[in-house]
């Protein structure tokens, strides 16, 4: 790889670390700690707690879902020739508001003391994540041939499962409260996202490629293989947040640990999961470009991840949760990695790369965000946690399944369609 190669991909995977930081960090650590101190009476009314968390991320979800897709296409259509030059062309500028957005949503979240103002607060984090993560992965497909998007994938999927790490292994280990937790993440996600907007390129475009041919429009939702890999790609990460999002509730009210201690294997989770994530991403990144099989290496890696929850249930302590947080580090890195090479290669239309990986950006995003919600439903329906994490097995083999339906391209064949 070049200097600039090695530049861009720093740039690029510290872009992402932020974003990641910024989005997983409220929903690992901060927002379960405020609302549990908003709604449960001290530990009373738990379960309602979970319900009330969930309830908020799943809201947040949607609006993702809603934001990703749209700030894509709208980043896809944008003319930078109205810009000063230093503003770009068409990802910098709505790279920078997503990275301005979250930290303003964050502070803001962070000062609510009420719950439905938290779930306001939340609304925006989530749309500023969308529009932010729209604009960068749209520099992958833009910028990169097919044969180095494995490498830039494993970026977006190790920088995950490190953000989780960093972000609250900061707060933990500083002591910090949950304001200031809110104000550190807004900080560094208002400086390196900045940082990385600026420093990235973002080459002109002509602008009859702006415009897509009539009839064309969201064509990428009917597109078969499109829309299997989509598919798989939420189920799966559904099956991933049932496995991890709920973590602290699990420790606290499922393994009856003090609160202290509970923050504290958290974190040790979050750092095995995190070793296990990365490895797994850079592993089957390299492999991806190397021997392809993106489709095959995505459903291997979902049925990895689907191994976890059955070894919690088989077994209920701290030690097995562990191991099985180690299992879903493997699987979910792999998944993410080879799932995302897998996606820009069925990406039908070239000058709609940022709505369409926005969209692919939002199946994941919202099986995150879907994944707690569902998690409390369960949790409250039977008035503990063995459920949730069946059903998480249970949805990542269904993950694999439905990726089974999309036919693999080669690299050559993206390579046309990227020219």
């Amino acid at each position: 790889m070049t200097r600039t190669g090695r530049r861009w991909m720093t740039l690029f995977t510290l872009a992402w670390l932020v974003i990641w930081m910024a989005q997983l960090t409220p929903l690992q650590l901060l927002l379960p700690l405020q609302l549990d101190a908003q709604t449960s009476d001290d530990g009373d009314r738990w379960i309602h707690s979970v319900v009330v968390s969930g309830l908020i991320l799943g809201i947040g979800g949607l609006v993702g879902v809603i934001a990703g897709p749209l700030a894509g296409a709208a980043s896809d259509r944008t003319d930078g020739s109205r810009f000063p030059t230093w503003l770009g062309a068409r990802r910098r500028v709505w790279a920078l508001g997503g990275s301005w957005g979250m930290a303003i949503f964050l502070v803001l979240t962070g000062l609510a003391h009420q719950p439905w103002l938290v779930a306001i607060c939340w609304i925006g984090v989530s749309a500023a994540v969308a529009v932010a993560s729209a604009a960068f992965t749209a520099m992958i497909p833009d910028q990169l041939p097919p044969d180095r998007r494995g490498t830039a994938s494993a970026a977006v999927g190790s920088s995950q499962a490190l953000g989780i790490v960093l972000g609250v292994g900061t707060i933990v280990v500083l002591g910090l409260d949950v304001l200031p937790g809110y104000l550190v993440l807004a900080v560094l996600v208002a400086a390196v996202g900045t940082w990385a907007s600026f420093g990235l390129p973002d080459p002109r475009v002509p602008r009859v490629e702006l415009v897509s041919p009539d009839g064309r429009r969201w064509a990428s939702l009917r597109d078969r293989d499109f829309g299997w890999m989509l598919g798989g790609r939420l189920v799966g990460n559904i099956g991933n947040a049932l496995g991890t999002s709920l973590f602290l509730f699990f420790l606290l009210y499922g393994l009856h640990q003090p609160k202290d201690d509970a923050e504290n294997n958290l974190l040790i989770l979050i750092v095995v999961y995190t070793i296990f994530t990365v490895a797994s991403s850079i592993v089957f990144g390299l492999v991806a470009d190397r021997r392809g099989h993106r489709r095959t290496l995505t459903v291997v890696a979902a049925c990895i991840q689907a191994c976890a929850g059955l070894v919690i249930v088989a077994h209920t302590t701290f030690a097995t949760t562990v191991v099985a947080a180690a299992l879903m580090g493997v699987g979910y890195g792999a998944f993410m990695t080879a799932g995302l090479a897998f996606a820009t290669d069925l990406l039908p239309h070239a000058e709609d790369h940022g709505r369409d990986l926005g969209i692919v950006n939002v199946s994941a995003a919202l099986g995150q965000l879907i994944g707690p919600m569902l998690g409390a439903g369960l949790v409250a329906a039977v008035g503990g946690f063995w459920l949730v994490f069946i059903a998480g097995s249970v949805l990542s083999v269904i993950g694999a399944a439905m990726t089974l339906g999309a036919r693999e391209k080669n690299v050559a064949t993206a390579s046309h369609q990227t020219t």
